[in-house]
C-alpha cells in the first residue's frame, strides 16, 4: 500500500484549491505565505509530481491537481462529518433526525421550533438525505416514504399525503380565472420528477385524468425539478403551477404565498413513516420526540382528510 502524503500538506493543498491561490489560502489558514508554499512543495515531493502551474503571480492547479483536489475535498468532507458525529455523541442531550430533504425543509423544519421551545437544552441535528439506512447515518429517527425497510418492526405510519395544484396568487390574479381544470393548461406547469433516485408524486397526466380532461389536449411541461422544495419555491416565485404535496405547502397557503388553483386533491399511493433504531427509545428525549412527532403526523392526516372531504362535498 502506498504511503500517504503528510496530512498537513493535504489540508493546506485542499485550502489552496478552494481559495484559488497561495496568498488567499494563507489568510484563511492564518499562516504565512512561505509556510503554505513549503507545504505545497512537500506534497509535490511526496507524490513525485507537480500539482500546480504558475500564471503570472498566481498559482493554479493543473489538470491532475484538479482531479486530485476533487478527491481530497471529498475525503476531508467525510472526515469533518465524522468529527461532527463524534462531537454530537459526546452530548447525551442530542437528537438526530434523518429524512427526505423536501419533507424536512417544508414540513418538519417549521414544526421543530415548537418542539425545541419546550426542550431548550436539547441539541437537534436535522439531516435531509435520500439514504434510507439508519445504521449508515447513525440517526435516531428516519422519516421516509413507502415501505420502512429494515426497521419495519420499529416504524409507524406518520400520515398519508395528497397533491394539489398550487401557484402564487399573482400568477392567476384575484380572483383567479381558473373556471375549469382544463384552464390550468393555459399556465406554465411545474413538474416534480425525482426518479430514478426516488418515487415521484402523482404526475400532471394522472391528475388531469382524474379530472376527466381530454387526453388529446397536450400537456406541455418545460420545467422539471428533482425535489419538491425547489418546485414549490418556483411556484412561490410566480413561475407556474406545481402539483405539490399538501403537507409541504399548507404553511405557504396560510401565509398567502400560494393558493390552490383548482380544488382537486389526489392522494399519494403510499404514506410517510417514522422509523427508529432499536436503541433509540432508551433515551428519554427520543421517547418524547417520538410521541410528539406521531401527534404532528396525526394532525397532518386530519388536515388532509379535511381537504379531501371538503372536495367530495363540493363535487
Amino acid at each position: 500500500m502506498s504511503r500517504l502524503p503528510p496530512l498537513r500538506a493535504l489540508q493546506i493543498f485542499e485550502t489552496v484549491g478552494h481559495c484559488g491561490g497561495i496568498s488567499e489560502a494563507a489568510k484563511r489558514l492564518n499562516i504565512s505565505v512561505g509556510a503554505v508554499s513549503q507545504q505545497m512543495k512537500l506534497l509535490d515531493e511526496a507524490l513525485g509530481m507537480n500539482l500546480t502551474v504558475k500564471e503570472g503571480q498566481r498559482l493554479r492547479l493543473n489538470a491532475i491537481g484538479q482531479r486530485f483536489h476533487a478527491r481530497c475535498s471529498l475525503a476531508f468532507e467525510e472526515l469533518r462529518a465524522a468529527v461532527s458525529e463524534v462531537e454530537r455523541s459526546k452530548n447525551p442531550n442530542n437528537l438526530y433526525v434523518s429524512g427526505l430533504p423536501s419533507l424536512m425543509t417544508k414540513w418538519l423544519g417549521p414544526l421543530i421550533y415548537e418542539w425545541q421551545h419546550d426542550h431548550s437544552d436539547l441539541d437537534i441535528y436535522l439531516d435531509g438525505t435520500l439514504a434510507e439506512t439508519l445504521e449508515e447515518e447513525n440517526a435516531d429517527f428516519r422519516i421516509g416514504y413507502g415501505e420502512p425497510g429494515q426497521y419495519g418492526a420499529h416504524s409507524v405510519m406518520l400520515f398519508r399525503d395528497c397533491v394539489v395544484p398550487a401557484c402564487s396568487p399573482r400568477l392567476l390574479g384575484r380572483p383567479g380565472p381558473v373556471e375549469q381544470p382544463a384552464d390550468i393548461l393555459n399556465y406554465p406547469l411545474i413538474r416534480i420528477d425525482s426518479r430514478p433516485k426516488f418515487d415521484s408524486p402523482p404526475s400532471w397526466a394522472e391528475w388531469f385524468g382524474l379530472e376527466g380532461v381530454a387526453a388529446e389536449q397536450a400537456i406541455a411541461i418545460r420545467r422539471s425539478y428533482s425535489s419538491s422544495s425547489m418546485a414549490i419555491q418556483a411556484a412561490i416565485d410566480h413561475q407556474g403551477i406545481v402539483l405539490a404535496q399538501f403537507s409541504m405547502i399548507a404553511r405557504d397557503i396560510d401565509k398567502g404565498r400560494l393558493i390552490i388553483a383548482w380544488p382537486r386533491a389526489m392522494p399519494l399511493p403510499s404514506s410517510y413513516y417514522l422509523s427508529w433504531h432499536p436503541n433509540t427509545l432508551h433515551k428519554a428525549q427520543c421517547r418524547a420526540f417520538q410521541r410528539w412527532l406521531i401527534g404532528r403526523g396525526r394532525a397532518q392526516e386530519k388536515m388532509t382528510d379535511g381537504l379531501l372531504a371538503e372536495q367530495q362535498s363540493g363535487h
